[in-house]
């Protein structure tokens, strides 16, 4: 309980949020000069806002070959899929897990695995429930390809939900890029989709929740074929 007022009374927020929250409190002010209560419930949402944007620090494992969750939230599916197009790859399924964020998890992306970004493909589209399969391919998404040291690459691809209308990234084509670091974020409830090399199986399982630049996902190195999980 301590630990977490703790937490709860340094909050770290990421810049991009800071035109929200002072739109959010300068709201909160107006209304409080027409009643108390819609005042009251300014600030709660200006409370939100400060939450909404948090950006905690993370310990990132830093093994070479580590694949870690690029964003919080629960792993809603591993699938076989085709990567988005435009990103030089070929017309062949890999491993796809998803990772889900409601309303309360933090939004801030990380990078999966230490590399080079090698390609990034920016495509709009519709804000359907990001929790839909089909919001892979119809929804507004940002993909990047990070190329890794030896060969082969990990596709992160950032896909905006339905609330969420606005996908922000702030690396470009050639940056070298080590995994944990933040590399974007999507406002309000969205979707990240991670594709495995080839071959390579996922350390998780859907239901389970991930921590965006601590939870590891995969291994390159690893021989341990893909897990299951239950609830217990």
């Amino acid at each position: 309980m301590i630990d977490t007022l703790h937490e709860a009374l340094h909050i770290r927020v990421h810049r991009a949020g800071w035109p929200f929250i002072a739109g959010f409190a300068a709201i909160s002010v107006l209304l409080l000069t027409q009643s108390g209560l819609l005042g009251a419930l300014g600030l709660v949402a200006t409370a939100w806002c400060v939450y909404f944007f948090r950006d905690p620090e993370r310990l990132t494992p830093v093994r070479p070959g580590l694949i870690v969750s690029a964003a919080d939230g629960v792993v809603s599916a591993i699938v076989a899929a085709t990567p988005p197009e435009g990103l030089g790859l070929p017309d062949a399924p890999l491993t796809r897990v998803s990772v889900f964020l409601d309303i309360f998890d933090v939004h801030v992306n990380r990078v999966p695995i230490d590399g080079t970004v090698g390609a990034i493909r920016y495509r709009p589209g519709k804000f359907l429930n990001a929790s839909l399969d089909k919001a892979s391919t119809d929804n507004e998404r940002n993909a990047v390809r990070i190329d890794i040291p030896g060969g082969g690459a990990v596709v992160v691809v950032q896909i905006a939900g339905l609330i969420a209308r606005r996908i922000v990234s702030w690396i470009g084509e050639g940056a070298g890029v080590r995994a944990g670091e933040r590399f974007g974020l999507i406002r309000f409830g969205s979707r990240v989709d991670i594709y495995l090399p080839e071959g390579v199986a996922p350390l998780v399982a859907p239901g389970q929740r991930c921590i965006a630049g601590e939870t590891v996902i995969a291994d390159l190195a690893g021989q341990e074929p893909a897990r299951q999980a239950e609830c217990r």
